[in-house]
C-alpha cells in the first residue's frame, strides 16, 4: 500500500508541470496552437513506448485485439482528449483555476465510487470547502483581469470537459488493471502511449500548424523541450508510477492521490510567475486542502 501511495504522489508531481508548460512558450494566432503542444507531447510518449516495446519484444507481451481497442478508448480519454481540453482551458483561464478545477477530481473519483457503508451526509464538509476554495480562486484570478469574461469561462467549459474525461479514465482504467492482473504497469503504459502516438500523428495531420513555420520560431527549441519533458516524464514514466498505484490501491482511495497533481501545479505556477499567492488565492488553496483531507477522512 506504501508502494501505491508513494507511487500516486510521484505521478502527480510529474502531472503537476503540464500546466505550467503552455505558458513557456508563445501561443496564439502566428504561435504554437494547443494542437501542437498536445501532439508534440504525446508523439514523443508514443515513440518512446514503442521503443520500449521493440527492444523488449522477447520477453513482452503485445496486447489482443481487445486490448489494443481499450488501450485506444482510454487513450483518449486520459490522454490526447484530455490534455487538448486542459491547453485550451490554460489558454484561456490561466493556471490557477485549471488546476484547481482538476483537483477536484477526487471528490468525483469518490461520489461515483462511494463505498456502500459511507454515508451521503460524511462527504458534505469535504465537498463544501472544496467548492469555496474554488470560488475564492475563480473570483481572484477574474478580478485581476488575467483575461476577458467570455475568454475566462470558455476556458471554464474546457477544463469541465477534461475534468469529464480525467475521471472516467481514472475510474476506468483501475477497474480495468484489477480485471487484467497479468498486465503489468509498464505494459500497459506502452500499449496506451502507443495508442496515445496514433491520436497525437491524426492530431498534427489534421489541425496542427505549418511544420515550415514553427521550424524558424525563436523558441522552437524550448518547445521542443518541453514536449520531450513531457512527453517521457509527465507521460510515460507518470502513467507506469499511476498504473502501479492503481494496481495496489482502491479506485477511491487511489484518486485521492491526485491532489498532489494540484498542489504541484500550483507550486510550478508561482515559482514561473516568480511571485507568492495572494492572501485570497492561498487562503482558496488552504481550503482546497482542507476539503480533500475532509473527505478522505470521511471516506476512511
Amino acid at each position: 500500500m506504501l508502494t501505491g501511495i508513494l507511487a500516486g504522489l510521484a505521478a502527480g508531481a510529474l502531472w503537476g508541470l503540464v500546466f505550467v508548460a503552455p505558458r513557456m512558450v508563445e501561443m496564439g494566432p502566428g504561435a504554437y496552437s494547443s494542437i501542437d503542444l498536445t501532439a508534440g507531447r504525446f508523439a514523443v510518449y508514443g515513440v518512446l513506448a514503442a521503443l520500449v516495446m521493440l527492444v523488449g519484444m522477447r520477453s513482452r507481451r503485445l496486447p489482443t485485439l481487445r486490448q489494443a481497442w481499450a488501450a485506444l478508448v482510454m487513450s483518449v480519454l486520459g490522454f490526447s482528449g484530455y490534455y487538448l481540453l486542459l491547453v485550451l482551458a490554460i489558454r484561456d483561464a490561466g493556471t490557477e483555476v485549471p488546476s484547481l478545477v482538476i483537483g477536484t477530481i477526487p471528490i468525483w473519483v469518490m461520489l461515483l465510487g462511494k463505498p456502500q457503508g459511507l454515508r451521503w451526509a460524511a462527504l458534505l464538509p469535504g465537498l463544501a470547502l472544496t467548492l469555496a476554495g474554488l470560488a475564492l480562486m475563480m473570483g481572484s484570478t477574474h478580478e485581476a483581469g488575467q483575461g476577458a469574461a467570455t475568454h475566462f469561462w470558455r476556458g471554464m467549459l474546457f477544463v469541465s470537459a477534461s475534468l469529464v474525461c480525467w475521471t472516467a479514465f481514472a475510474i476506468v482504467n483501475s477497474a480495468w488493471l484489477k480485471r487484467h492482473p497479468e498486465v503489468n504497469a509498464t505494459d500497459w503504459a506502452n500499449w496506451l502511449g502507443v495508442a496515445t502516438g496514433l491520436g497525437a500523428l491524426l492530431m498534427c495531420l489534421v489541425a496542427g500548424s505549418d511544420i515550415n513555420v514553427l521550424a524558424v520560431r525563436e523558441d522552437r527549441w524550448m518547445f521542443v523541450l518541453l514536449c520531450v519533458i513531457a512527453g517521457v516524464g509527465s507521460t510515460w514514466l507518470a502513467t507506469i508510477l499511476w498504473n502501479m498505484a492503481s494496481q495496489r490501491l482502491s479506485a477511491s482511495l487511489c484518486g485521492q492521490l491526485i491532489v498532489s497533481e494540484t498542489i504541484f501545479a500550483l507550486l510550478y505556477s508561482f515559482a514561473w510567475d516568480g511571485r507568492w499567492p495572494t492572501l485570497v488565492q492561498l487562503t482558496a488553496c488552504v481550503l482546497f486542502t482542507l476539503g480533500i483531507l475532509a473527505s478522505i477522512r470521511a471516506h476512511r
